[in-house]
């Protein structure tokens, strides 16, 4: 009977050990794969730190950039307000002189106020002038929703070009006359493109038919926004 029992004692041993040995591998098991994820977790949120890190680097940098501009701007606006040319093409004698500038290239596209200024500044008070036609196109997109309208002009308007305004117009007159509108254009406070012009003999008259551009500059808003940073 003691062989047997030493074999059933011995099978006792081994069964215990494997299921001793089978716990500490589960154990060991169970702690190797907390550790994985626990590196995982940890990986993940320094890299969404460092893209917070970052993010912030470059806030900070355009707010550093934009402030070591700010002395520069104001000399430069110092140094136009001192401008004769500027001081001498001023609209109201109280206006700054920069004030010329912002008036030469309008923030929206108002073609009735510049068909306005066309008529009753630039071809007005001129002796022996006739204006026998002014047409000032819609700017495509921002006044009008299409460009099918008879009145465009596809020779002087682009569709991709918003920020400009064509117009056309014919003047008749005597020759000094005629003289006095282009010189008008040319010394106009505001930019003015002629694309085409044309000088036509009807009798004792001549006819100016001009094609032409006016440009503006749409007003840019600088403002701070909040980011979300995803992981």
């Amino acid at each position: 009977m003691q062989p047997k029992d030493a074999a059933i004692r011995k099978r006792t041993q081994i069964a215990k050990a494997n299921r001793t040995m089978f716990l500490w591998v589960a154990a060991v098991s169970a702690l190797v794969g907390f550790a994985l994820v626990g590196s995982i977790f940890l990986t993940q949120k320094l890299v969404f730190n460092e893209k917070i890190l970052s993010e912030k680097d470059k806030t900070v940098s355009t707010l550093k950039k934009n402030n070591d501009n700010v002395a520069e701007l104001e000399a430069q606006v110092r140094i136009l307000d001192t401008n004769q040319a500027l001081i001498d093409s001023k609209a109201k004698s109280d206006d700054q002189p920069i004030q010329v500038i912002l008036d030469a290239l309008p923030s929206d596209a108002n073609s009735l106020a510049l068909g306005a200024s066309l008529q009753n500044k630039l071809l007005a008070d001129i002796a022996g002038l006739t204006i026998n036609s002014l047409q000032v196109d819609p700017v495509i997109g921002v006044e009008s929703l299409s460009g099918d309208s008879a009145a465009q002009d596809a020779s002087t308007t682009s569709v991709s070009d918003q920020s400009q305004i064509t117009f056309r117009f014919a003047v008749s007159g005597g020759e000094d006359a005629l003289k006095e509108v282009l010189k008008r254009l040319e010394r106009s406070i505001r930019a003015i493109d002629i694309s085409s012009l044309r000088i036509e003999s009807q009798g004792s008259n001549r006819v100016l038919t001009v094609q032409a551009r006016a440009f503006y500059e749409p007003t840019r808003t600088v403002e701070l926004k909040d980011k979300t940073v995803k992981p």
